[in-house]
């Protein structure tokens, strides 16, 4: 077989995901609610994701090139998100371009939706596609326990379906048609 050859991805195969952790201050609340979201989206059966937290990713290039689609866990920082993460999404372009992206917030009583609001803007800017649904946290630190467990996990739970359910539809018909027609936006 020619090495050029690009062998299309079955229509039915697993949904590559990165998730992208935004914060990387010191006492960070973000791999607490990392590790719920990562237990949520590794018992989806239609995702295979991996994690890039901008606290240790030196050069996240290929993991972003090769993936379906994105979940960005940001905090909301002064009414918006880390500048960590806006450095990571920054220093791409095509790797986010005609995929989707969808959302975990957190914080105070905003729960991190005004992050999520300016991140949309941003993503639409990268022409990327964000997904309606979103899971945010209000108030985070008082829903978790001292052992990064959830207190009552049935609403997020649901939210995370939801949102996961979306991305994985988005992400392809974003594939496939990627796949028929490469992106030129």
């Amino acid at each position: 077989m020619d090495l050029t050859t690009v062998v299309p991805t079955p229509p039915d195969a697993p949904l590559k995901v990165a998730a992208v952790l935004g914060s990387n201050r010191e006492g960070r609340f973000g791999p607490v609610i990392a590790r719920w979201f990562l237990g949520r989206a590794t018992g989806h059966p239609d995702i295979d994701i991996e994690l890039i937290d901008v606290a240790e990713a030196r050069s996240p290039s290929e993991q972003l090139a090769r993936a379906d689609a994105f979940v960005v866990l940001t905090p909301e920082y002064n009414h918006s998100y880390p500048a960590p993460l806006k450095d990571l999404i920054d220093a791409h372009f095509t790797e986010w371009q005609a995929k989707p992206v969808g959302f975990v917030s957190y914080g105070g009583i905003s729960g991190g939706l005004r992050a999520v609001e300016h991140l949309r803007q941003v993503f639409a800017e990268l022409h990327a596609v964000s997904v309606r649904d979103t899971v945010s946290f209000h108030n985070a630190g008082a829903l978790f326990d001292d052992h990064g467990r959830l207190g009552d996990p049935s609403a997020a739970d649901a939210a995370a379906k939801t949102m996961l359910d979306q991305l994985v539809w988005w992400g392809r018909a974003l594939r496939e048609a990627r796949s028929l027609r490469p992106y030129g936006g």
